[in-house]
């Protein structure tokens, strides 16, 4: 074993000198650096010198989950993402898990569970619970239904409260492995660091990340709290080496590190920034203008310096959210729908008003359990800034006051329960369509169905036919050469969608048995009615616009998503569009708060390191001193006003 050792890369050699010492250790690394690569490595040999011991390993998305089960294939390894980890963890003590839930309902200080509907809640209130204490995508409380925030919450308190827990999951696994740590919720790194030391039960755990490379609001971001030299605490080894970028991207990724952390070119001949031997060194442009046409940009660097737009593999333009991406990729309706709607947004504002008066003592406003949702709403009058009724304001929109008029006389009860989420619409994003869809997607039964549609007519227009015949309903009735032309034409009928709406494409693909519309639908359509309604007029068009941007065949892409991925050239827009969270501006000038520059700095950092050969960064008008301060970064040559 000791021989197999010497073969691992220098950072994974150092891994194993902690785990003979019994140390929990973290590996940092940038971006490009392999550090899934040294995970990998770790895990494989671990099993190899620990042929029955088990190994549990967790990152922070689904995709990743895959990627390292497709690399790892052993019966003692356990992939899964933090959620599912803990919940498999805790899912079976259920005595537990109820008083769990009803202490912290109970408890003033944690906002994130609460059951409004007695206080304080009784021992018993989950007395007659039939499936018991379940974890789902949506949380419904008083059901004992917990979703991904809640679990964090009560599976930090059952560990803190009940260190047994901690030694069923350190005799069940003698090694666990943290992908992504820094997206990590600090509540789960306290259960991992600070709760497992209550046992006396022995086992490692390791940290795979990096620090620059937290964009998300509710990850730990670092260990610094955690890390030292001493025997109990973390030992941080750093990876510096990076394989993927060139080096005028790693010259200028590293201007923008701020955790001591320095990246040199790979001492691998055979890495992807190498070139026989000599690293590339790539493009870096700092792109300007008074002009915030983005098209202007695209058509510079494709004359200039061949960029293709057209391959989405190759070419990807970098934006702050989905929404700044609806337009140009032209499924603005359907976006609109699912992230601003304006009376599930009223109805929003009126549940977080009652959440204001009870936590401010405030004179709480009667709610009566057969009051409708326009009752409800004239009790609350509530105004906006120049006091004017909001209610008033949404009738005198006519798209607005039909859709107000479609709940105002449904029960308050029944709206307070409705929700919509972006997610629903634009989650599970592929980088190219060879991904599989990753597990748990938070995709609505209606977006699936019309996936589901969508799939089967590029399937056949591809020339794919056997994928086209597994993926359409139509398939259990090809029995002839009769039937096959039968299905011919109807699937070229379902091609032609003109100016047809996504209900009478639903409609259509049922007729015609490409499609059937199925339980999930019906049940969609029966308790989602409201939504229904408002999707089933969108052309089917732009649901095609929008399937071609989730499966990543257009050119753009959020700064967010692109997180893990590579291409070979990368266009970032730095907008500056009020971002409460972000600001570029004062990212070049250093200037600003604490909190946001640290954000905006690492947003940045992330998007820059996805170029694996060239990368243009476009400011719209910046002033001069924004200017200078891109000239020392990008270098003098690279500054181009467009």
């Amino acid at each position: 074993m000791v021989e197999a050792r010497l073969n691992l890369e220098y950072e994974v050699q150092q891994i194993f000198q902690s785990i003979d010492e019994g140390r929990n250790f973290l590996l940092s690394g940038g971006a490009g650096s392999g550090k899934t690569y040294s995970l990998v490595s770790v895990i494989r040999q671990v099993i190899a010198e620990n042929p029955t011991a088990k190994v549990a390993c967790m990152t922070y998305t689904n995709a990743a989950v895959k990627e390292i089960e497709e690399r790892v294939n052993h019966k003692n390894l356990n992939v899964s993402t933090i959620h599912d980890f803990l919940w498999d963890s805790i899912k079976h003590f259920q005595k537990e898990l109820k008083e769990a839930i009803i202490s912290l309902a109970n408890n003033d200080d944690v906002s994130i569970i609460s059951i409004d509907e007695t206080n304080p809640i009784p021992e018993n209130y989950f007395e007659i619970l039939p499936d018991g204490i379940q974890y789902k995508e949506f949380v419904r409380l008083r059901e004992g239904i917990i979703s991904h925030d809640e679990l964090l919450t009560v599976a930090n308190y059952l560990f803190e409260k009940y260190p047994k827990l901690s030694s069923i999951v350190k005799d069940k696994y003698k090694f666990i492995f943290i992908d992504e740590y820094q997206d990590t919720s600090k509540t789960v790194v306290d259960i991992f660091l600070t709760h497992f030391k209550q046992s006396e039960r022995k086992n490692i755990i390791g940290f795979f990340g990096d620090a620059m490379q937290s964009i998300y609001e509710d990850g730990i971001g670092n260990l610094d709290g955690y890390t030292g030299n001493d025997i109990d605490k973390v030992n941080e080894i750093q990876k510096k080496q990076n394989r993927r970028n060139p080096q005028l991207v790693i010259d200028l990724a590293n201007k923008l590190r701020s955790d001591g952390i320095i990246q040199e070119r790979s001492n691998d001949p055979k890495a992807p920034n190498m070139l026989e031997g000599v690293i590339k060194q790539g493009t870096v442009f700092f792109l300007h203008s008074t002009d915030d046409n983005i098209s202007n940009v695209e058509e510079f660097l494709k004359g200039n310096y061949n960029w293709n737009f057209n391959n989405s593999k190759e070419t990807k333009q970098l934006n702050l959210t989905h929404n700044l991406i609806a337009d140009k990729a032209g499924f603005r309706t359907l976006m609109d729908i699912y992230d601003n709607d304006p009376i599930l947004g009223l109805k929003a504002e009126i549940l977080e008003k009652i959440k204001y008066n009870k936590k401010n003592d405030r004179p709480e406003i009667e709610i009566y359990e057969d009051d409708t949702f326009d009752g409800v709403v004239d009790r609350f009058q509530l105004r906006n800034r120049q006091r004017e009724l909001k209610k008033d304001l949404l009738l005198a929109d006519p798209v607005k006051a039909e859709l107000y008029n479609q709940l105002k006389d449904k029960p308050f009860s029944e709206i307070r329960k409705m929700y919509l989420s972006k997610d629903a619409l634009i989650d599970d994003k592929k980088q190219n369509e060879n991904d599989e869809n990753k597990k748990g997607s938070k995709r609505d039964n209606l977006i699936k169905h019309l996936f589901k549609i969508q799939t089967s007519i590029v399937f056949y227009k591809n020339g794919r036919y056997n994928e086209f015949l597994r993926a359409t309903d139509f398939r259990f009735m090809v029995t002839s050469i009769a039937k096959k032309r039968e299905l011919k034409e109807h699937i070229v009928s379902l091609i032609n969608t003109g100016d047809k709406s996504i209900e009478q494409v639903i409609s259509e693909a049922d007729e015609l048995g490409i499609c059937v519309i199925d339980d999930k639908l019906i049940d969609f359509k029966e308790k989602k009615g409201y939504l229904y309604n408002r999707v089933k007029d969108v052309k089917f068009s732009e649901f095609q616009k929008l399937y071609e941007y989730l499966e990543g065949q257009t050119p753009f892409s959020t700064q967010h998503k692109t997180k893990g991925a590579e291409f070979n050239n990368v266009l970032v827009i730095l907008d500056n569009g009020g971002w409460n969270n972000y600001n570029f501006k004062n990212l070049f000038l250093e200037t600003g708060t604490a909190t946001v520059l640290d954000r905006t700095q690492k947003i940045f950092y992330v998007c820059c390191t996805r170029a694996k050969e060239n990368l243009a960064v476009f400011f719209h008008n910046p002033g001069a001193d924004v200017i200078a301060k891109a000239k020392l970064w990008f270098g003098d040559s690279n500054v181009i006003s467009i």
